[in-house]
């Protein structure tokens, strides 16, 4: 069993708010960088999307430009990053 890691907001604790972990389902984008060329690697990125249920663990951060209604609404459409053989955090659940 993970123990959760304690976080903190240094110097913004006003806006310092808490996200707990989750398990859902929506469209997500995975992007990869592919290098094209030149003496100073150059990459495009290439994205994909697909949709599946994964977790995302908790979080503690602030921010004062955006509402967390107006975050948890934008998380749709970010870029994510997650284990593809257990995207919800268990392993074997299919066995």
């Amino acid at each position: 069993m993970a123990t959760r890691v304690r976080q903190d907001v240094p110097g913004d604790t006003k806006h310092e708010h808490e996200h707990p972990g989750e398990v859902h389902s929506h469209d997500h984008w995975h992007v990869t960088h592919h290098h094209v060329s030149g003496p100073i690697a150059e990459f495009e990125h290439k994205s994909s999307y697909h949709q599946h249920d994964h977790n995302h663990a908790g979080v503690t951060h602030a921010h004062e430009d955006r509402s967390e209604e107006k975050e948890r609404k934008d998380h749709e459409s970010q870029a994510h990053t997650h284990d593809h053989n257990a995207p919800t955090g268990r392993r074997n659940a299919n066995k």
